[in-house]
């Protein structure tokens, strides 16, 4: 069992006034909105500019957008993610609702405890994401056939990406797998392909179908210490406010007692979120539907571009204290195929 260590977290110091808004071209500032400098200095708030190693977004198609950030208390950004995205046709920046949509959504989470794990994260997440989207349109060995079939190819690829995976922190570890604590890291990922919503993961990062209307869902169960209280009856919010919750039992890396993915399928009845973190997000709302209510009341200021929700979502983490790493990878989704059971 490997625990993550997870400190309490210091007031965020005050900002002054409003950023001055950087030149055309300038990096702007991820702290204040400021431009950065050439030294390499925010010319507003005066803090060093982060890394692209520290804060980074990706956007593969206007549907599918994340944020990976380093937080307010953390050193380094030991998280990682990569994704993908397309349609039947290739063209990754297809508008919603035309043809069968394709999305890849791939998190990781170094373990803190262990070192190296920021490089072992990145090269684990940009593995699974490249099997991933071998599997999608235009890719080398597509998924196809009708939607019950590629459920189970699905879920199998979904088993060679995160083997892929961990094949990826081994060889990231180099002579450290030798070591007692070599670099390790969880892994969530989530594949929409048309109607279909499925999910893989080792560890506690997490993937949620967030619906527009109705119920929420957690679609992965954490390999944690916490979860192992729930199963035996314990409250969640009591197992996972205990000193033990972050001990995971299961992850990726050189002494990974088993890093098979657990993998699980959705077939979502409307329009809505697939949403995939990082414990830096959902330690500060875990439960799906109140996960679900944050969204949409983010929504509400910062619309549906995935981008500038993903990047509200990590700042409103950051804003409770951001006492760890915190990634953000949603895709949108909206049924554009029949429900098998209507065919």
């Amino acid at each position: 069992m490997l625990t993550d260590p997870d400190p309490e977290p210091a007031d965020p110091e005050a900002g002054g006034g409003g950023p001055v808004p950087p030149a055309p071209g300038a990096r702007p500032c991820v702290r204040c909105g400021g431009a950065v400098a050439a030294d390499g200095y925010c010319t507003e708030c005066g803090e060093p500019a982060a890394s692209e190693r520290d804060h980074w977004t990706e956007r593969p198609a206007p549907r599918v957008a994340g944020v990976c950030d380093r937080g307010v208390r953390h050193a380094r950004n030991e998280d990682a993610m990569a994704l993908a995205a397309g349609d039947e046709s290739g063209d990754g920046d297809r508008a919603e609702g035309a043809g069968r949509s394709f999305a890849a959504l791939v998190v990781c989470d170094g373990v803190s405890s262990a070192p190296d794990s920021d490089v072992a994260s990145l090269a684990a997440a940009r593995a699974a994401r490249d099997v991933l989207a071998a599997g999608g349109p235009g890719g080398a060995s597509p998924v196809d056939g009708e939607t019950t079939v590629r459920m189970g190819t699905w879920s199998a690829v979904l088993g060679d990406a995160v083997r892929a995976a961990d094949d990826a922190v081994r060889a990231a570890a180099g002579d450290a797998v030798h070591h007692e604590n070599p670099p390790s890291c969880t892994v969530a990922a989530a594949v929409v392909d048309g109607p279909l919503v499925v999910t893989g993961w080792v560890g506690d990062s997490r993937a949620y179908w967030l619906p527009d209307v109705g119920g929420a869902q957690q679609l992965s169960v954490d390999d944690s210490w916490a979860q192992e209280m729930v199963d035996r009856g314990v409250p969640r919010a009591q197992a996972e406010a205990s000193p033990q919750a972050h001990a995971i039992t299961r992850w990726l890396g050189p002494d990974a007692p088993d890093p098979t993915a657990r993998t699980a399928v959705t077939l979502p009845d409307g329009p809505g979120w697939v949403l995939v973190c990082s414990d830096g997000l959902w330690n500060y709302c875990s439960p799906a539907d109140d996960l679900a209510a944050l969204v949409r009341t983010t929504e509400a200021t910062a619309g549906r571009d995935p981008a500038a929700l993903a990047a509200a979502l990590v700042a409103w983490a950051n804003a409770q204290g951001g006492r760890d790493n915190v990634t953000v990878a949603l895709a949108r989704f909206t049924p554009l195929e029949p429900h098998p059971a209507t065919r």
